[in-house]
């Protein structure tokens, strides 16, 4: 009875574990529906028409043309991870001055940049000081004129 339980709470501990080794796959932005995105044609659609097909933008551009974007990834995320885009597309529809579609460029994960930064901490020039520098440094210095721009001659409030 009693090694019943304890396999019973092994099987159990370890069906938990599994679990948390699973990927959470998530999607994130527009949902791409490929017959709208094909029914839309440079010299044919306006802003009105892709609107009403596609329905507004994931963002407008700030600057220059008025171009309109629609951004949607595809991501994973392991156990105690970040999420990471395995997929994605950025659609995006250029108009000229009257509003009509001038061209719709796709692209994919090609114009996607990973940035891997060096370490935790920022490079910095100058000394590279410890904790205890850090906390002790300015004992001695304050008021004496030797700490930079304080009280002392040549300073902001000295003579």
């Amino acid at each position: 009875m009693r090694a019943a339980v304890i396999k019973a709470v092994v099987v159990l501990a370890a069906a938990g574990t599994l679990g948390a080794c699973n990927s959470i796959k998530d999607h994130r932005g527009y949902l791409v529906d490929q017959p709208l995105l094909d029914s839309v044609q440079p010299g044919i659609d306006n802003r009105q028409s892709v609107e009403r097909t596609l329905g507004r933008p994931t963002f407008e551009s700030a600057f220059g043309r008025k171009d309109w974007y629609y951004i949607s990834s595809n991501t994973r995320q392991a156990a105690f991870t970040r999420p990471k885009i395995n997929d994605q597309l950025v659609l995006r529809i250029s108009f000229d001055e009257r509003g009509n579609v001038a061209g719709i460029e796709r692209s994919g994960m090609e114009k996607v940049v990973f940035l891997d930064p060096d370490s935790d901490k920022t490079p910095t020039l100058g000394r590279e000081r410890t904790f205890l520098e850090d906390l002790f440094g300015n004992i001695g210095t304050v008021g004496t004129g030797a700490g930079g721009a304080g009280g002392g001659p040549g300073g902001p409030n000295g003579s």
